[in-house]
């Protein structure tokens, strides 16, 4: 078999992540969330002295255990982050449910498709990820993936269990269902994408996709690669025409597409993450120098997964220039 590309095949590979001495901030801030403490980080959403963050749940830990401390400490404001599915956010901002100082999604076409130009004329987009396949090494199903079986074999054996997140609210959600309709056309596998779609359960909150198989009550879950890395879970990762991280490939992904419960048609995307300060933000000179931070330190992000390179900072729209760095 080949790729789409002509290419000879070239499966996932699987990365073993080995256990590093713990990070207290990044673990100590992932065992809150488990225990429920993240509501009440999200409770304070909008203080008075504080820059509110609305973000897609898939950088929560990095923003609050890395970028919201640094911005602290380099600025006279505080941070305060709230976090979800990013068509969760869209949706609270378009029903002035929230009023944060700053947005951020984990897919830049959602953003701009789903809030108009007066909420949000311009944003910026300042990484990438890509998707993987993070399983419980103890777990009957991540044995063979450690072991090397072609990941799409092993996920599709009626044993197999397979958490994403809510398709409805989150990107995430969704492209782990493109995933596998992209899947059954670059391995030629008839029926492959209806076999790996029937074990796939949903975990309605992203930040919390990874718990159950850090428990070991659950084999493995579709997640980005950076959600992995602050688990310190071991992972496949998947060719470029199927993980969404590389943008040459974006005609490739748009073959695979997912409709909402609203009725909405979401074609596959790269993944890319985008910041913005909506018009109705309560502090919007706190918000500009919260994205502007952001830009400023790639280091945070890569360094927790995500791919930051020569390709980023992307500025869309007419974006303030005390924004961009």
């Amino acid at each position: 078999m080949t790729n789409p590309d002509g290419t000879p095949l070239r499966s996932g590979r699987v990365t073993n992540k080995t256990t590093a001495p713990l990070n207290s901030t990044r673990r100590g801030f992932l065992s809150l969330m488990g225990t429920g403490a993240l509501g009440a980080v999200a409770g304070c959403l909008g203080g008075e002295t504080d820059v509110s963050v609305l973000s897609a749940g898939s950088l929560a830990s990095v923003l609050n255990s890395t970028v919201g401390p640094g911005f602290e400490a380099d600025h006279e404001y505080g941070y305060r982050g709230e976090f979800h599915g990013s068509n969760a956010v869209m949706r609270m901002v378009l029903e002035e449910q929230k009023q944060p100082d700053v947005i951020v999604s984990a897919d830049a076409s959602l953003l701009r498709s789903r809030l108009p130009d007066s909420i949000a004329p311009w944003d910026v987009v300042f990484g990438s990820n890509a998707l993987v396949i993070a399983y419980g090494p103890d777990t009957p199903i991540g044995e063979r993936l450690e072991a090397g079986e072609p990941w799409y074999e092993v996920l599709r054996s009626a044993d197999a269990e397979v958490a994403r997140s809510d398709p409805d609210l989150d990107p995430l959600g969704y492209r782990a269902v493109q995933l596998f309709e992209l899947a059954a056309d670059y391995y030629g596998v008839d029926g492959l994408a209806a076999d790996l779609a029937a074990n796939l359960v949903i975990d309605p909150k992203e930040p919390h996709l990874l718990a159950n198989i850090e428990t070991g009550n659950r084999a493995a879950a579709i997640v980005y690669k950076n959600m992995a890395v602050d688990h310190e879970l071991p992972y496949v990762e998947l060719p470029d025409q199927l993980d969404f991280s590389n943008p040459e490939y974006t005609d490739y992904y748009a073959h695979a597409t997912y409709t909402t419960e609203d009725g909405t048609t979401i074609e596959g995307t790269p993944v890319l993450y985008n910041s913005t300060v909506p018009s109705t933000a309560p502090d919007p000179e706190g918000g500009r120098a919260f994205v502007k931070y952001l830009l400023e330190n790639p280091a945070m992000l890569s360094e927790n997964g995500l791919v930051v390179n020569e390709r980023f900072p992307h500025p869309h729209g007419p974006v303030p220039d005390e924004v961009l760095p």
